[in-house]
């Protein structure tokens, strides 16, 4: 602790010691994500903006871990804070190459928006498969682990993690930027907050993100006694509070809060949000020369994001963990602990008459049928990185029955009807109970993915609304596909991908 604290003395130093060489411009420019560079003070331009919900996302190649949902039911902490330290080792060595080529875009930084801490309620939220589920002694004990495993224990930072979404953020996503979560005080202070008091206590997590919603009437990336009360003088929280994305503006356009972005980014940065992820910011200075700020609340900002930067050493001779090769991404070592996550993970809701686990010996012919028996899109969850390999359902059974004989067929879509198959779009279920009715043993893939559940604005609405499901059972055609197949087949064995709570009984 003393070496933490000595470590945070010194980035705090220098952090004081640039920001003091800013003008008013300058310091209100650095509060955006996409801060531009100050080259007379040798500054780089940044982006903030990067997740690593289970993997580094949406950068390319990166092992892409089981989702965080997956990752709750392992209920393995000690499992957690090694992927976190595996996804470390992949960013630093992702860091490290961009570096080399210049590449300072968006997704390329070592501020990681990750955890998503929410307490996912409601079984139809779409980003629920981004939590740790609905207990908070669960949420915390992951969060905390994960984070640890991030941000490493040496001089610097390996990676500056963020615990999101403060506070009371789960959704509904189609309301998310105009929503007010009205929480009796006991069911806040016992549910929705404990998470983040213990990660904030027991981690000195580098950041928190603020919600979209409004909590009790205010927005929550405005709330003083959110971001200052609660998290500095309450908790002890020290790091850099960021707004979610496009938030600040919500709090006029959405909540009709506050009657402009100017009024919005005065009354955030007061509150205590450093960052802004959004574009409310580039309003700071004509709320300045309106008097709604002064300089010394950009200063007070612009202090804490690069005590942030200090920390992961941006500003060193030489790039701590520089050494980190690029061979570490999606290395061998880290695939081998993808496998161990995912057996972890899986979850047996019913063995009947202890069918499984099937021999190779037992079966011949086996079919593997359903929307999900060959979908990526269902392996890769949401804010996610890309593999160099990935074995669908219907490949993981090639490779465990080799002498089988393993006939696929798609047999519908995950959510659209039609007796065609045209464009990607289609019921052909006839097909999937014919492979069934040929074979010994029929593996049913079943289920959703990120294409139709997940966040507003990322997903189709066609079966859910705004990435929320609309009901809890499988679509109407995944339900005909599945009793078709079951009527020909004696042994069927169901497969369910979802990120969230699914009914497989009959509507």
């Amino acid at each position: 602790m003393e070496q933490l604290q000595d470590r945070k003395q010194r980035a705090r130093r220098k952090a004081k010691e640039l920001v003091a060489k800013m003008s008013v411009e300058e310091k209100a420019s650095q509060l955006l994500y996409n801060s531009p560079a100050i080259e007379h003070l040798g500054i780089q331009e940044y982006n903030w903006w990067n997740e690593a919900s289970h993997g580094v996302a949406r950068a390319g190649t990166a092992t892409v871990f089981p989702h965080a949902i997956a990752l709750a039911a392992t209920f393995n902490p000690e499992l957690l804070g090694k992927i976190g330290e595996a996804v470390a080792a992949e960013a630093r060595a992702k860091y490290n190459e961009n570096r080399k080529q210049g590449d300072r875009d968006i997704y390329k930084g070592l501020t990681f928006w990750t955890p998503n801490m929410n307490i996912f309620r409601d079984p139809h939220w779409g980003r629920g498969q981004e939590t740790f589920g609905e207990d908070p002694y669960l949420t915390s004990a992951l969060s905390c682990e994960y984070i640890e495993g991030l941000q490493g224990n040496g001089e610097f930072l390996k990676t500056a993690a963020c615990a999101k979404h403060f506070a009371a953020h789960s959704g509904p996503e189609s309301l998310r930027h105009s929503f007010d979560a009205r929480v009796e005080s006991h069911d806040l202070y016992e549910t929705y907050l404990p998470a983040f008091e213990w990660v904030i206590k027991h981690t000195r997590v580098a950041g928190v993100m603020g919600a979209y919603n409004r909590l009790n009437g205010v927005p929550c990336c405005c709330s003083e006694k959110l971001m200052t009360e609660l998290l500095v003088k309450k908790w002890g929280f020290d790091g850099y509070v960021v707004s979610d994305c496009g938030a600040l503006r919500d709090v006029s356009e959405g909540h009709h809060y506050t009657d402009s972005d100017v009024e919005s980014a005065a009354l955030a940065i007061k509150s205590g949000c450093n960052l802004n992820c959004g574009w409310a910011y580039d309003r700071l200075i004509d709320a300045y020369e309106m008097d709604l700020i002064t300089e010394e609340d950009l200063t007070k900002a612009a202090e804490k994001i690069f005590t942030i930067r200090c920390l992961l050493g941006e500003f060193e001779e030489d790039t701590p963990y520089g050494n980190i090769p690029y061979e570490t991404v999606d290395c061998r070592e880290h695939r081998s602990m993808n496998l161990e996550a995912a057996r972890e993970c899986l979850v047996l809701l019913k063995n009947r008459d202890g069918f499984l686990p099937v021999r190779e010996t037992q079966v011949s012919r086996i079919a593997v049928v359903g929307p999900n028996s060959m979908n990526v899109t269902a392996l890769e969850g949401n804010y996610n990185g890309y593999s160099s390999q990935y074995i669908t359902v219907a490949d993981g059974i090639r490779q465990v029955y080799g002498n089988a004989e393993v006939h696929v067929s798609k047999g519908c879509h995950l959510w659209y009807e039609s007796k065609n198959e045209w464009n990607g779009f289609g019921d052909i279920i006839s097909d999937g109970v014919a492979a069934a009715a040929h074979a010994d043993m029929t593996v049913l893939c079943l289920g959703l993915d990120s294409s139709i559940e997940g966040e507003d604005g990322c997903v189709s609405d066609e079966y859910t609304i705004g990435g929320d499901k609309r009901d809890l059972y499988l679509p109407k055609t995944q339900i005909r596909l599945a009793e078709a197949v079951c009527e020909v087949c004696e042994n069927v064995v169901v497969v369910l991908m979802s990120g969230g709570s699914l009914d497989i009984g009959e509507k």
